[in-house]
């Protein structure tokens, strides 16, 4: 259970923090001085790209080979030594299990080791609040876009750790439908930037795939059904049996990349401005993933300059999994005297 912590600097956000993130497939490191990015250091398993998705078993394994060398490269960077580390924040929930495990333990042994507080962070708290890592930044309230490879979801952020689901999917999430589609094309993982790039080229006005429970009347996804419309489209007008689609012509491999992003950033993009619209909120963030694709981009750019909102996008750098914003979380919570104590567990499936 939290408990209060033995913090003695006053001031916001004043000290050293040490993040750890690997809820996934991304083990990283970051330390926040004062509330400032001084390092973050991110190391992707390439190892899960012939498997078209994460094989938990060989992400523990790769976390638990990494996890010294990326908090060493982070320290390295910072300029500082360990010593000078004064809290440590870790992602414990949610995500897979075994990865979350190498991270919380081992937050838990230097917290032990050096005598000082640790704090579990919420992974999806670190992306609500990412968009704090560079300015400007929202005002509360503020209604904030979670798209990501496990999550899609609309957050009501009233104040700092006062939130609200609004509405979540109810089968995929974006990110995975990216990368089941990618699959089926068999263009490679992860498929979000894959796609994005590929899009590029193509008409996204091409294909009309469906853009479900766009108009109903909650703020809910679902995606499950584009993908499986993808797949007929594949079957019924390629004549390629299925799984065996690599001699698709390039501009018709464009055409339905840009066809099917153009479905998810369009429901993605509707229902946050109607959401926004609804509980009078002016600040719109996106964060995630999938808020580092163009296309949503450029489209929530757009409507929330005809809608008179403000915008908040975090870096590309902060878009995915990282532990910057595990370590800004953190410092928050420390900051209202707020730690962990040894009992702290993973919790996959938590918020």
């Amino acid at each position: 259970m939290p408990k209060r912590a033995n913090i003695k600097k006053k001031n916001r956000i004043k000290m050293t923090v040490l993040g750890i993130e690997s809820s996934c497939d991304e083990t990283s490191a970051a330390i926040i001085v004062d509330g400032f990015v001084r390092s973050n250091v991110i190391s992707s398993q390439l190892v899960h790209q012939k498997y078209g998705g994460v094989v938990p078993e060989l992400a523990s394994r790769a976390h638990l080979q990494m996890i010294i060398p990326v908090v060493e490269e982070a320290l390295t960077r910072a300029h500082i030594s360990k010593n000078e580390i004064e809290a440590i924040a870790v992602s414990h929930s949610p995500g897979l299990m075994g990865s979350l495990l190498v991270g919380v333990n081992f937050a838990k042994a230097f917290s032990y080791g050096l005598k000082i507080p640790f704090v579990g962070v919420n992974h999806l708290e670190g992306h609500i609040y990412s968009t704090f890592l560079s300015p400007p930044v929202p005002a509360y309230p503020f209604l904030s876009l979670i798209v990501s490879g496990g999550h899609t979801r609309l957050i009501l952020v009233r104040a700092p750790f006062e939130h609200e689901i609004i509405g979540e999917t109810l089968d995929d999430a974006a990110g995975e439908a990216f990368d089941k589609v990618a699959k089926m094309l068999n263009i490679g993982y992860p498929g979000g930037p894959i796609i994005d790039r590929l899009a590029k080229k193509g008409n996204p006005r091409a294909i009309h795939f469906p853009r479900s429970m766009k108009n109903s009347d909650t703020f809910d996804f679902s995606f499950s059904g584009l993908k499986t419309s993808v797949l007929y489209y594949l079957r019924d007008n390629l004549l390629l049996p299925k799984n065996e689609y690599e001699n698709i012509e390039e501009n018709i491999l464009a055409d339905i990349c840009a066809s099917f992003q153009e479905a998810v950033v369009d429901v993605l993009s509707a229902k946050t401005i109607i959401a926004a619209k609804k509980f009078s909120v002016k600040r719109i963030s996106v964060a995630g993933g999938v808020s580092a694709n163009s296309a949503l981009r450029t489209k929530m750019q757009q409507l929330c300059e005809e809608n008179n909102f403000n915008l908040h996008i975090p870096k590309f750098e902060y878009c995915t999994d990282n532990a910057a914003m595990i370590a800004f979380v953190g410092a928050l919570k420390l900051e209202q005297n707020i730690q962990s104590d040894f009992t702290l567990v993973p919790v996959p499936n938590g918020y």
